[in-house]
């Protein structure tokens, strides 16, 4: 009898060996199928998920899709990092508008040599000679426009395209005439071609306020 037997256990009870032998709990194999089949159903909702986000933000069809009406605007937006361009509003041409040259300087002859080159360039001449006591020798600049509250942004501005330094300003005439008052600084009308480029300029279309943020991309 083996050392190991229990005192009184002998036959089928015997142990043999000089080892006691290990006893292990059974393993329990429910438990680590339902721990797989949950793993898994966890994996498959979030592919599912992940699924539902790309259709979502693609169009379901794995396309980026921009908003209608909308991606013409932006690309061009984003090559010249500006909104959509708004046209200005339609300006006289010069044969539509009249200029009362009139001298408020010392020097004579400056009246009738700035309407010959202003008429030469489109415009109607009006009335040609000395200003008024209240701007004769009062005029600092380069000139004077006058012209009625409405013509500000219309006669006047195109007006000042042919006269650097002028100051702008409305007075309480009815008329469409403009005045355009020679000062102590002037010296001659812009340079034709200048006059022509600040003239073209006026009529492009312009970028609207940015952000224009109104249109986001």
């Amino acid at each position: 009898m083996s050392m190991l037997t229990p005192p009184g256990m002998g036959g089928k009870y015997r142990i043999t060996g000089n080892r006691y032998p290990h006893m292990r709990r059974p393993r329990n194999r429910r438990r680590i199928a339902l721990a797989v089949v949950g793993a898994v159903a966890a994996l498959g909702l979030v592919g599912w998920g992940t699924a539902q986000l790309i259709g979502v933000f693609t169009g379901g069809n794995g396309t980026a899709q921009a908003a209608p009406g909308k991606s013409e605007d932006c690309g061009k937006s984003a090559k010249s990092g500006e909104g959509p361009r708004s046209r200005p509003a339609a300006l006289p041409k010069p044969d539509a508008i009249t200029v009362n040259v009139l001298n408020a300087t010392p020097r004579g002859g400056l009246a009738k040599t700035t309407a010959d080159e202003l008429k030469s360039r489109g415009f109607k001449v009006g009335k040609v000679g000395n200003a008024p006591a209240e701007y004769d020798k009062k005029v600092k600049s380069s000139g004077l426009l006058l012209g009625a509250p409405a013509a500000a942004d219309g006669a006047l501005k195109v007006l000042g395209t042919q006269l650097t330094g002028a100051e702008i300003k409305s007075d309480g005439r009815k008329g469409g005439d403009v005045d355009l008052i020679i000062g102590s600084e002037f010296k001659n009308l812009t340079a034709k071609q200048d006059a022509e480029r600040s003239l073209a300029a006026l009529t492009k279309p312009r970028p609207t306020p940015s952000a224009s943020a109104a249109t986001k991309c």
